[in-house]
Parts: structure tokens; C-alpha cells; sequence
């Protein structure tokens, strides 16, 4: 791929386009469903807008590199709308009316972005809209008259004459046509998420920024109706850090479904695209880290089935007919916002095998994902984006990503960090050309629109570039974007039916964790308690419940709404202080409201002020004066509940330690239905039975362990990473969670005494290829409710070794099941799979190898049951990973400058 010449670069291109014009001999029929009528909009400009709530219009959005306000305006007049508006130069908004109550008139100087294909022109800028009057709209331009619905772009016309919707010819060969007919221009301009398509060729333009962490999420893919229209709401399921707490692989399979298809229809509606960026699914490896309560936890295997059920969930059971096409993200080594942009980690082989890349493997291999982000930070000296190693060694040799219809995507601007803050290359041309060249399809962002001087450089070719377009395209047709396929449609009726209302609230109740009770709780869904103070920050929560990369939900449920709606309560209300409060300014007046209550429910945490995106936390600990607040309420010696809210784990110390606090509850972000499934759960109308899917460190952590240092293994730097190797003592363990009864255990099925790894690698060759998915023996159990409620159980299967080498993990979670409703004095069975990866461990070349030696399992962190076996034999490699690790040279086209590891942040 790296140092072919110009020259034969276009000697290819030309084969293909003669190529093409032997397939433009078949003869078909162009059969237009829609487009293809002339229409030109007059329209007035009535000036520059600060639009800090993007709410000047929302009834309609297009997003494009190729805007201009006469593209905006004859979007939006075609469909019926008055009122047309540019916003972050790429972005074209419309509607019957404008809305002017957020927005102020400021002079045309602060629409300061260009327009990319007419810098003579100004398209608005960052939330700073350019508002234009369409004086002539088409239909009623009181209700916008024409439908925005998707039409399959083969059903549009001039399109439909072209040989890529000729359908007696291969996808491929469809593809080839298509990519052959683009001029180098047009070329560039798809080679970047706002995709202009072709206005020559009749080919719409395409937004690949679509989001889907948890239900359909805001970008600018994503339009939102106004509420009451069609299209204005999606669910809005609970952070992924929270349903990861539930440890119900079911569960994830029937959200990622419902998202699919809620994402699918609003594509089909017009108001996104048919590609999503999601799951993140990097470990939350330091607690620290902003974005980890988008992830599924600490724990890599729990990451791993997480995504072995999101993805298929989001994109359907068949790969080459999608619902949509999922992202997997960021790839790779990427759990630190601190730096993000310019920041090196050079982890070891053997972490990059057992840690950073395993559920990167299982998104590809197992779960054939369609697309995968590379993230902003180097890996071993090399940017992600422009990482030959990860890109090609790794993702497309090793593990098979698809190399026709699958696609990279680089994080939004990270091309252009490539020069900018990790100073690889000299230019922000080259730094485009190596990620082209390393394998990054498609640019979020704008460097990509360098080619041109890339390509007239000899930095880069036109069969790079042809590559990377035929991907792209190849991959919209899995998703039917030209022909259409069984899921389009899909359309509103599908969003937010009540079986997607009633998974969010279960997924809500589902991952709630108790993490101290002195017999409060659960309160009894008939109970004495009259006189009910709701106090905190999150009291009177609502779209604070919902996190980050949220949309907009149909409803969205307080704590403070559901407990006003308790039978028999009388409640009384003081948020009392602020999340991160500077001072104690309404504490006296919360303590106040609460001094006559017979019962106390605090409702704190932290929020996205304190841990998001770009945004790491410095500490641990629970802010100050919420702790202050919650100490006086405790002195008022009426029963207390503490419920904590956010997705990274505070030191709860004092609060445990506080003697006027009975129950502590961890309810992460629950979103639209948090207020009614929190009340059920103190009630007892649902049980708990969620475990933590993170570690809950001592505050002393974040002074103890450098947030930069990239190792799991404790050193100098760092007392351990994770339960399996943190050497401290934690405030709550990895997969603690208390329940409102009790159970007792007994092993059904265990695996034999002794095994010869020899043997059992031979007997499992029958069954296929081995690797780390390669089936060992099943474990079960039977859990019976000895207690006085029926309750959920979560069975977590724990491995411990003294084999491999050192130092060796605490232990390791190797297998996990969720029981639902166990009545009193019932039972049921755990069913545990165990596979050659449960045993295996990465050596120092990054080899996954069982290896002989004592082995213990171990049920829950308490090992209520517990079953000893042994290895004997060889040591065997089950998997491998390229080359030990990045070479130390690559065959750049540019010069470049080998990045050293960051123990400081570097942008």
C-alpha cells in the first residue's frame, strides 16, 4: 500500500474506468421513485445569529461538506419550509418558523466559516447560524409539505441511470462503476464524514456522525423533531456503565435491538444516517477517566460479551443486510481524556494481548462489526489513525476485517491531532496521507481535504483512495442505502413502542447496586412512612439522569415526580447543594426541610460536570459539601438512604462509615425512566441485585497511581490496575452487590479433577479452529432463596491460578449468568460456560497460553463455592498477535517523527 508511484497509481485508476465502461454495456431500466424535479429557491438573507442552543430551527437538518446557503435553501424550500438556516459550516437547518428566543443578532463577521466548496460564501459557524427566508417554498410552508422520508438513493433520479444501481451486476462490480464515474474532487469530498456525494451524478450527500451509545443520540447525523412531531423523541436507555451493572448479556442483546431499530427508522424518516458510532467499549482501566460511564467496565471479558450482544443487537443477525452499521470505538489504548489528542501509550505486548485489544478481537472476529474508530492517541510511537500496526497488521490481516465492505473511521479531528499535537508529520498534507495510506477509510474532520496536494506530492495514490471509497460505499449497500432491504420499513411507529419503554425501565432497575443496608431497606410497597424528605442534587434530576451522548427522550421521570406520586407519602423537596458546590449555600435550608421527615432519601453523585468527555476527574472523593450535607441530615436520627448517581465510583468511606445512614444504593445513570424504577427498587417492587462492573478505590488512589501510566501490572507508578492486579485494599470490590434476601449455593456439575493440556487441546481441534472462544466444560450451580424476598441473582465466576507468568492477577472473572425472580424458598441454576480463553493467560510476546499449573474457581467475590483442578502437560499457545508489537520502522511516504510515551498530557 505505502510507496506505490503516481504514475501507476493512475494506471489503475484508468483500468478501472475502462473497466467500468465495459459494465455501462448492460442495458437496464432507470426507475425513479422520487427526486429529480428542478427546483430553485429565492430566498433573503436575514443575517448572522448566535444560536448557543441550536434552536433557531429544528424541524429538518442536512449535513455536508459541500454547503452553501443556495444547497440549504433549496434543501429546505423543496421540502416545504420557510425558513433555512446554516450553522458549523456544514450543518443546514429548516423550518416553518424561525424560533428567536435563545438566539441574538450579531454582525455577519461572526459567520466566519467558509464554505468549503465556495469560500466566498459563509456558512455561519459554531453555534453561530447564517438565516435565510425562502420567499417561493414548494406545498404549504406552514406545515413543510414534502416528505423527508429516505428514498433508496437507486429510486432517485439522475442516479437510477447510472450502472451502480444496474442490479443484474455484483455489489462490487456496482461499487467499481460508481467510484470510477466520481471525479478526484468528488473523490476527496467523500472521503470525510459530511459527505458531499454528487450533485453531478445524482449521488446525495451523506452524514457518517451518527451516535447510538445508549438509543439514538444527538450529532450531527441526528435531527430531532420539534416535540409532537414525528421523529422528536428515541428511548433513551441508562448509561452503558449501569446496564453493564445488571450482568445480563439478554439484556444488552434486547437494548442493542431496540436501538437498531429506533436508529434504523429515524434513517429511513430522514432524520439520521444508516451508520452508528457506537459501542465504546474501551475498559474503564483507571477510574478517573470521563467517558467510562460509556463503557461496560473494568473488567475486559464483561467488555468482550458486551459486545459480542450490542453489536449484533444494533446491526442484525445478517452482516451483509444490516439494520445498521455499528462502530466500534476507539481503537486502541484509549481510557484518558487528560492529553487525549497528542498523548503516547506504549503499552506492553503482553497488556496490548490479555487488555487493549481483546474486545476489539471479539467485535471483529466474533461480532462482525461493520466499521471501527481509531482513537486520538499514539500506540507504541504511532498515532492510532495512522498506525499501520493496529490498521492493517492487526485489524484487517490477523483478525479478518472485512476488506471490501468494512471501514475505518478516524475519531473527529484526530487526523488532523496527527500533526497538530503528536507532531508525527510536518504538515497537517502528510499527516492526512499517512492515515489514508495506513488505512483510516474516512476522516471526521477536514485534513482529508488535503489530498489533492497529498496526491500531487506522490504521498498518497488514487488507488488508496479508490479503496477506501469502495469500502465506504460497498458498506452502505449492506445497509441498503441504494436498494433498500427488509428494514426500510422501519419508520416511526417503531420508535418507543411500549416494549422499548418497559426495557428501559427494567435495564434501569436491572443495574441499581446496594452497596450497604442496616435492614431499611426495601421499604415495602405498603409502609408507615408518611412524612418523606427527597433531598440533593439529583433529587429533582432529569436529563442529569441520562449522561453523555444522550437524545432526546419521550419522557424523562424525576426521583422527585415518582416519590410525589408515592400512595401515602407526603414529600418535601431541597436540593440543598450543587453537585461540585464552592460553598454551603442552601445546606441549612435542606436540613430545614427535612427535620420533621420520618424517613430521609439523599440523592447525590457526581454528573457530567465533574467526569465527561474531555474531562478527567482529579479526585475521588465525594464532594465536599454533599458530604457535609448528607452528615447533618444523618444527625437527625430519621432513617436515611443514600443513593449515588454518575458512572465512575466515589469513595463512599464516610457515608459507610456514618452510623445515621442505613442504606446505600449506586444508580449510576439511569435516564428516562430513573424516578419510578429507583422508587420501585427502595419499595422492594423490583429487587437488587446489580453488581459493581468497576472497582471502588479508596480516595487515596488517584495519588497513589499515575493516570498516565498505561501498565495494568503494579510498579513504581502504580499500585495495580483493576481488581485483577490492584495490591491495595478497595472500598468495594470489582462485582460487589448486596441483595434484600439471602441464598444458599450448591455445585451440580463441576469440571473433572485433572486435565492433560495436551489432550484437551487435541479433543478441542475437533470442533474447529482453537482460540480463546474454543468451549472447555459448562459449570452450574444451584441458587436457592433462603431469605424473605424474591429477588434476581447474579452468579460471578472468579478463576484464580498459581501458573503463567509473574506476577499473577488476583483473579480473573471467567464466566457470569443472571438468574431473574427467585421466589422465597425457590431456586435455580447457574449455567456457567467456560472456554480455553477462562484458562489462558498472554505471555511477554503476547501469546494467549494455557499453561500447567493449580487452578481454582471460585462463585461470587465471597466464593460461597469454591472447586480446585488441575493442568498438566506442555504449555499451549492458543493465539497469537502479529510481529510481538509496532516495528520500530515503516515505510512512510513522508517524513515522520517516532512519538516517545507521555507521563503528561500533550495537548
Amino acid at each position: 500500500m505505502l510507496g506505490r508511484n503516481r504514475n501507476s497509481a493512475l494506471r489503475l485508476a484508468a483500468t478501472s474506468i475502462l473497466a467500468s465502461s465495459a459494465l455501462a454495456q448492460s442495458n437496464f431500466t432507470c426507475q425513479s421513485s422520487g427526486a429529480g424535479t428542478t427546483y430553485n429557491a429565492t430566498s433573503k438573507y436575514l443575517g448572522c445569529y448566535l444560536d448557543p442552543s441550536v434552536s433557531i430551527l429544528g424541524a429538518v437538518k442536512l449535513s455536508t461538506i459541500a454547503m452553501t446557503p443556495e444547497l440549504c435553501t433549496n434543501f429546505c424550500g423543496a421540502r416545504g419550509y420557510s425558513y433555512a438556516g446554516i450553522n458549523f459550516g456544514t450543518q443546514c437547518f429548516c423550518d416553518v418558523q424561525a424560533n428567536f428566543a435563545n438566539a441574538q443578532k450579531t454582525t455577519d463577521g461572526n459567520c466566519s466559516s467558509k464554505c468549503y466548496t465556495d469560500p466566498t460564501q459563509r456558512c455561519g459557524a459554531t453555534y453561530v447560524e447564517s438565516l435565510y427566508q425562502v420567499t417561493n417554498p414548494q406545498g404549504n410552508a406552514s406545515t413543510g409539505s414534502a416528505s423527508n422520508n429516505f428514498i433508496p438513493a437507486c429510486q432517485t433520479s439522475p442516479l437510477c441511470s447510472h450502472q451502480v444501481c444496474n442490479t443484474s451486476l455484483s455489489t462490487a462490480d456496482r461499487v467499481a462503476s460508481l467510484v470510477s464515474e466520481l471525479e478526484l474532487e468528488e473523490k476527496i469530498l467523500n472521503l470525510v464524514d459530511s459527505a458531499a456525494g454528487s450533485g453531478r451524478l445524482g449521488l446525495p450527500p451523506y452524514e457518517w456522525w451518527n451516535e447510538a451509545t445508549h438509543g439514538v443520540g444527538s450529532a450531527p447525523g441526528v435531527q430531532f423533531a420539534h416535540m409532537g412531531s414525528n421523529y422528536s423523541y428515541a428511548t433513551s436507555f441508562p448509561s452503558p456503565i449501569l446496564t453493564a451493572a445488571a450482568f445480563d448479556d439478554a439484556l444488552v442483546r434486547a437494548i442493542g435491538e431496540v436501538v437498531g431499530r429506533e436508529g434504523r427508522a429515524f434513517g429511513n424518516g430522514g432524520f439520521a444516517g444508516f451508520d452508528y458510532w457506537a459501542p465504546n467499549m474501551n475498559a474503564f482501566r483507571d477510574p478517573r477517566w470521563g467517558r467510562g460511564q460509556e463503557t461496560p467496565g473494568e473488567d475486559i471479558f464483561h467488555v468482550q460479551n458486551y459486545v459480542k450482544n450490542y453489536v449484533p443487537g444494533l446491526q442484525g443477525p445478517d452482516a451483509d443486510q444490516k439494520q445498521i452499521i455499528a462502530t466500534c470505538k476507539h481503537y486502541a489504548v484509549y481510557d484518558v481524556e487528560t492529553g487525549r489528542y497528542g498523548n503516547d501509550y506504549d503499552p506492553s505486548v503482553q497488556d496490548l494481548a490479555d487488555y487493549y485489544l481483546a474486545a476489539f478481537k471479539t467485535c471483529v472476529r466474533d461480532a462482525h462489526v461493520g466499521s471501527v474508530m481509531c482513537s486520538y492517541n499514539a500506540v507504541g510511537g504511532y498515532p492510532s489513525c495512522a498506525n499501520e500496526y493496529l490498521l492493517e497488521e492487526v485489524l484487517r490481516e490477523h483478525w479478518g476485517f472485512d476488506s471490501t465492505s468494512s471501514y475505518v473511521v478516524s475519531d473527529c479531528g484526530a487526523v488532523t491531532d496527527i500533526y497538530q499535537y503528536h507532531n508525527f508529520t510536518n504538515t497537517e498534507e502528510a499527516a492526512a496521507s499517512v492515515a489514508l495510506n495506513a488505512g483510516t477509510d474516512i476522516e471526521c474532520g477536514s485534513s482529508y481535504l488535503k489530498l489533492n496536494a497529498s496526491l500531487a506530492d506522490g504521498q498518497v495514490t488514487i488507488a488508496r483512495m479508490d479503496q477506501a471509497l469502495n469500502r465506504l460505499y460497498s458498506a452502505l449497500f449492506t445497509v441498503g442505502y441504494f436498494d433498500g432491504n427488509q428494514y426500510t420499513s422501519l419508520d416511526f411507529s417503531d420508535v418507543a413502542t411500549p416494549d422499548a419503554q418497559n426495557l428501559a425501565y427494567t435495564a434501569a432497575h436491572e443495574g441499581m447496586t446496594l452497596l450497604q443496608n442496616d435492614g431499611l431497606l426495601p421499604l415495602g410497597e405498603t409502609n408507615s412512612y408518611k412524612n418523606v424528605a427527597v433531598i440533593g442534587p439529583y433529587a429533582n434530576a432529569t436529563t442529569q439522569m441520562q449522561g453523555d451522548y444522550s437524545g432526546t427522550p419521550k419522557y424523562l421521570r424525576s426521583p422527585l415526580s415518582a416519590f410525589q406520586n408515592q400512595s401515602g407519602w407526603n414529600v418535601t423537596y431541597a436540593m440543598g447543594t450543587l453537585i461540585n458546590a464552592f460553598n454551603d449555600s442552601g445546606i441549612q435550608a435542606a436540613v430545614d426541610a427535612a427535620k420533621n421527615a420520618d424517613l430521609i432519601v439523599y440523592l447525590g453523585g457526581i454528573d457530567g460536570t465533574l467526569e465527561n468527555e474531555q474531562l478527567d476527574r482529579l479526585s475521588l472523593t465525594y464532594p465536599s459539601y454533599q458530604l457535609e450535607l448528607i452528615s447533618q441530615l444523618a444527625n437527625l436520627n430519621a432513617p436515611m438512604i443514600v443513593v449515588t448517581f454518575g458512572g465512575g465510583q466515589l469513595d463512599h468511606t464516610p457515608i459507610f462509615n456514618n452510623s445515621g445512614v442505613d442504606s446505600v444504593v449506586w444508580a449510576g445513570y439511569p435516564s428516562q425512566d430513573g424516578g419510578p424504577a429507583l422508587l420501585d427498587v427502595l419499595l422492594g417492587k423490583q429487587s437488587i441485585a446489580g453488581r459493581l462492573p468497576v472497582t471502588q478505590y479508596p480516595a487515596s488512589y488517584a495519588n497513589e497511581t499515575n493516570i498516565f501510566d498505561i501498565a495494568l501490572r503494579p510498579n513504581v507508578n502504580s499500585t495495580g490496575r483493576t481488581y485483577k492486579w490492584y495490591t491495595g485494599v478497595p472500598v468495594r470490590p470489582f462485582g460487589f452487590g448486596m441483595h434484600y434476601t439471602t441464598f444458599s449455593f450448591a455445585w451440580d456439575d463441576q469440571p473433572g479433577s485433572h486435565y492433560d493440556i495436551t489432550e484437551l487441546i487435541a479433543a478441542s481441534q475437533n470442533n474447529g479452529p482453537i482460540n480463546d472462544n474454543t468451549p472447555f466444560t459448562t459449570v452450574t450451580a444451584t441458587v436457592q432463596n433462603t431469605g424473605n424476598h424474591t429477588s434476581d441473582y447474579v452468579g460471578l465466576l472468579f478463576l484464580s491460578s498459581d501458573s503463567g507468568p509473574l506476577p499473577l492477577p488476583n483473579k480473573s472473572l471467567v464466566s457470569y449468568s443472571r438468574l431473574h425472580n427467585i421466589t422465597v424458598g425457590g431456586s435455580d441454576q447457574l449455567i456457567l460456560p467456560l472456554t480455553l480463553g477462562s484458562l489462558a493467560r498472554a505471555d511477554v510476546n503476547g501469546n494467549l497460553v494455557v499453561y500447567p499449573g493449580n487452578y481454582k474457581l471460585m462463585l461470587d467475590n465471597d466464593a460461597c463455592l469454591e472447586y480446585s483442578f488441575t493442568l498438566t502437560g506442555d504449555a499451549a499457545i492458543i493465539e497469537t498477535l502479529p510481529t510481538q508489537g509496532p516495528r520500530s520502522q515503516y515505510n512512510f511516504t513522508v517524513p515522520v517523527n517516532v512519538q516517545a510515551p507521555s507521563w503528561q498530557a500533550y495537548s
